[in-house]
């Protein structure tokens, strides 16, 4: 996400590396090659042409402090106007009403049934709440079983009338089965087209006048780039959306989507989708997007997404098997299990400051712990419980149920037992003990 963006902009600072102050030739340089990476960003001419020269005036009205250096304020101007680009602050869902109604608008094939699915679960597991997902997308086959399966997935209910052809009336339907069963959320899954026709606009406005939703929110997929943005004038011209949901943000994007969209519309970006995942859905923070566009990292989002994961009460028993040295094969499957809950491995070391650029260019292997869980699965509950009575002819058993060799076997209970001595240095004596014994421990 935004690598090739990422790598542009670090080029164009290293124009003023080295320049004992800011100037309007070498500010005019850099604005030059700023812009040029916005555009082959797929950011909209005109976004970027104002962005560079409202950096370019902010940069020139500025004195630089003898401890600043000019390429380093630059990147601190360019990286404030860009949270501010896109919105500057995040924006919260209105979930007023009873129930609260979400309506989905969008293209055919941007991910909005998805989508649906997963704002339901974010809903039912960050904010507590009883959501109905209905399916009022009556012309794409298997929509509605599309649906019925992700309900059945997230334990959400589904609310459909196979039979009936008519959006407007299976909305409000909707809407009454959720108050007789106190679902205080109604989401509401609209049919799409392949492009925008008159028909389809009617219909979908048709449903908004009918049900007076809390939320109109418009789903794009951000690989589209610059259509995503025309896409998403036209409707906000017909239905005056209150949000933009950005998909496939973890994708091939250059970013242009979601860099235009808040300029050009004037309706804030609420959540980008990160993955397939129901998991995979974000609140957008505009400058923690910032961050990470100027390879700076979201150590904050990181945190954040491993707090949904990890329980206190769970993390304060484990500290303590840990302390004893009794942490076993059956922690470390349920640490790998909340890891894998987190996301994407890669998506999740880029918001390292400083690690992003560092693995753009590496392979990192989704199916990594595969191999790992299968050899943890393939010993019995005593071995999992009791690591030292893993004698050879146990490893080889362990090694044909995992389809796996006797050599990748060994490796890993090796692995498990260096990180266990070094995760109970850790828990005994803090980082200090840790480091005074490092070198003894193996590369």
């Amino acid at each position: 996400m935004f690598e090739n963006l990422s790598e542009r902009l670090e080029r164009s600072f290293k124009i003023l590396k080295g320049e004992g102050r800011i100037t309007e030739i070498n500010v005019a340089e850099t604005m030059k090659d700023v812009r040029r990476a916005l555009i082959e960003a797929d950011v909209n001419y005109k976004v970027a042409k104002t962005f560079t020269d409202e950096v370019k005036q902010k940069a020139l009205g500025q004195n630089v402090l003898t401890a600043v250096k000019p390429g380093q304020l630059m990147v601190k101007i360019v990286h404030d106007e860009l949270a501010r680009l896109m919105g500057g602050e995040a924006v919260k869902i209105n979930l007023e009403g009873n129930p609260a109604i979400i309506l989905m608008s969008g293209l055919q094939g941007s991910g909005k049934t998805t989508m649906s699915g997963k704002l339901a679960f974010q809903l039912k597991n960050k904010k507590f709440k009883k959501p109905l997902l209905v399916a009022c997308d009556i012309y794409r086959p298997a929509a509605i079983d599309q649906l019925k399966v992700l309900g059945e997935q997230i334990d959400v209910p589904v609310y459909s009338e196979p039979d009936n052809k008519n959006a407007v009336e299976i909305a409000l339907n909707a809407i009454k089965e959720a108050r007789s069963h106190s679902n205080d959320v109604v989401i509401v899954d609209t049919a799409g087209r392949l492009a925008i026709d008159e028909e389809m606009m009617q219909e979908i406005a048709a449903i908004k006048e009918a049900i007076h939703p809390s939320e109109t929110l418009f789903v794009v997929d951000a690989m589209t780039g610059q259509d995503a943005v025309n896409t998403a004038k036209e409707f906000n011209d017909r239905l005056d959306f209150d949000g933009v949901v950005l998909t496939k943000l973890d994708g091939d994007t250059r970013g242009g989507a979601a860099l235009s969209i808040r300029t050009v519309v004037d309706k804030p970006i609420k959540y980008v989708g990160t993955g397939e995942k129901m998991e995979a859905l974000d609140v957008f923070h505009p400058e923690r997007m910032a961050d990470r566009i100027l390879g700076m990292g979201d150590i904050v989002s990181l945190v954040e997404r491993a707090q949904e994961q990890f329980d206190e009460e769970e993390a304060r028993k484990l500290q303590k098997k840990i302390q004893k040295n009794q942490f076993d094969f059956e922690d470390y499957l349920s640490q790998i299990r909340q890891i894998k809950k987190m996301g994407n491995i890669k998506d999740l070391a880029s918001m390292i400051p400083g690690v992003g650029k560092a693995i753009k260019d590496i392979d990192i292997d989704e199916n990594a712990f595969k191999g790992i869980e299968a050899i943890i699965l393939s010993m019995t509950p005593k071995e999992r419980k009791n690591p030292q009575i893993l004698n050879q002819s146990r490893r080889m058993r362990i090694a044909k149920g995992s389809g796996t060799t006797i050599q990748e076997v060994n490796r890993m209970i090796k692995q498990f037992d260096q990180m266990r001595k070094m995760m109970k240095m850790v828990a005994g004596g803090g980082m200090k003990g840790m480091m005074g014994k490092m070198p003894k421990l193996p590369m």
